[in-house]
């Protein structure tokens, strides 16, 4: 079994970030922060009452009913997987590719890794025929997993799991006693709600998925880390809690308390929160829907965006135009891409994907990019597309793929 290679990543501090939504603090969150700036108390380890009730309330609304002792909130999703990798012990296993920042927590404390291939009709969740084969030649050489970390909504996808691939994926985790770790920051942010079913696994396998949500997700912006975790009932889901509260108590990872009661409002979701959060939704899906056509009409490969502020994209058809440019390798494409576009476009191998596929995930948020007043007026605007300066950034991202189709047809060998 080929582990993940630290080296074939890049150095842990260059992994691109969660995409940003290019927009404006929503002033009624600001104005929250600010009245909480003189705030003085430390939030608990773990979310004050406060905070995991506002969490409660939003799960609630989703189907899954939840009490505040099965609730934890911690500084941003990523210190909530370290704590949980380490209570659950073992080794890893993800989808391949998957989030940037999944792997590194688990190679932090020494654990393996193991990315498992997903289905042809969505990215993750592994798929189960694969994730058996795994989970079979891990344990066939001393290996000893017990954590499945995935995502229904996926980031870097950007594809949405159908409800029958997620049950036959579950089935086979838990035929083979693993735990799962279900990351929904990106739930609230499917394009097509109504076309759209996303089941949560918590909802089919309510006593073994402990769910975690990055607010930085659709609530809140980047800079204001916050994120919360929802365990199982049962025994189980109490050690697990109480481990996880350890870890964090360790490290000192607790919200900071304006951004806590920030991270409150938001959860209790308000009119003005409900407001922004449909208005970016339906502004990123028509960026993300246009950048999907420049890419594909150039020839590239990209599964219809289906949530989240991001696109990934398989430049493999393009390769001959690429190398003409000395781009080999998802870290060259990265590089190169970064340039032609003057944006960030993370290569696939910073999300678990083989170095030599030429593939990136781009995101929305920077195709808005301009003064505040043309970033607010994107999510009023009934027609974002034609405002100046969006205008401008998609006509550009088309120009850059037109390029490499031409230079790849130009360098095609002939038939």
């Amino acid at each position: 079994m080929r582990r993940t290679d630290p080296e074939g990543h890049g150095p842990v501090r260059y992994g691109p970030p969660l995409p940003d939504d290019g927009l404006p603090v929503l002033p009624e969150s600001a104005a929250v922060l600010a009245a909480a700036a003189g705030r003085s108390e430390s939030e608990p380890v773990g979310g004050g009452p406060a905070l995991l009730e506002a969490a409660c309330g939003y799960w609630a609304r989703r189907g899954l009913p939840t009490e505040p002792e099965r609730a934890v909130a911690g500084p941003g999703a990523p210190a909530l997987l370290l704590a949980l990798t380490f209570a659950i012990g073992g080794d890893v296993l993800v989808p391949r590719p998957c989030a940037a920042w999944w792997a590194p927590y688990a190679r932090l404390l020494g654990r393996p890794v193991f990315h498992v291939a997903t289905p042809a009709e969505c990215g993750g969740v592994p798929d189960p025929y694969a994730l058996l084969e795994t989970v079979r030649r891990v344990r066939a050489e001393g290996g000893d997993p017990r954590l499945l970390v995935l995502s229904v909504a996926d980031d870097p996808t950007a594809t949405v799991a159908p409800p029958e691939t997620l049950h036959e994926t579950l089935e086979a985790a838990t035929g083979e006693g693993l735990h799962l770790v279900s990351d929904e920051t990106w739930r609230d942010t499917v394009h097509a709600p109504h076309d759209t079913v996303l089941l949560s696994p918590a909802e089919m396998l309510p006593e073994q998925v402990t769910v975690v949500t990055d607010l930085a997700g659709a609530h809140l912006p980047p800079g204001w880390p916050a994120a919360v975790a929802r365990f199982p009932a049962g025994e189980d889901g109490d050690g697990l809690h109480a481990r996880v509260l350890d870890v964090l108590t360790a490290l000192g990872a607790r919200v900071a308390g304006p951004v806590a009661l920030a991270a409150g409002y938001a959860l209790t979701e308000p009119e003005p929160v409900t407001a922004r959060v449909t208005a970016a939704v339906r502004l990123h899906a028509r960026v993300a829907a246009a950048a999907h056509a420049a890419a594909v009409g150039a020839g590239a490969l990209a599964r219809p965006p289906q949530a989240g502020r991001h696109l990934y994209v398989d430049l493999a058809p393009l390769r001959a135009g690429l190398s003409s440019h000395g781009v080999g390798d998802a870290q060259d494409l990265e590089d190169f891409l970064a340039a032609r576009l003057g944006m960030p476009a993370p290569g696939g191998h910073r999300f678990g994907d083989d170095l030599q596929a030429l593939r990136v995930r781009l995101s929305t948020g920077p195709l808005l990019a301009g003064t505040e007043e043309e970033r607010a007026e994107c999510v009023t605007s009934s027609a974002p597309l034609e405002l100046p300066h969006v205008q401008r950034a998609l006509i550009h991202l088309k120009s850059v793929f037109d390029d490499l189709r031409d230079d790849a047809q130009r360098w095609e060998p002939p038939r």
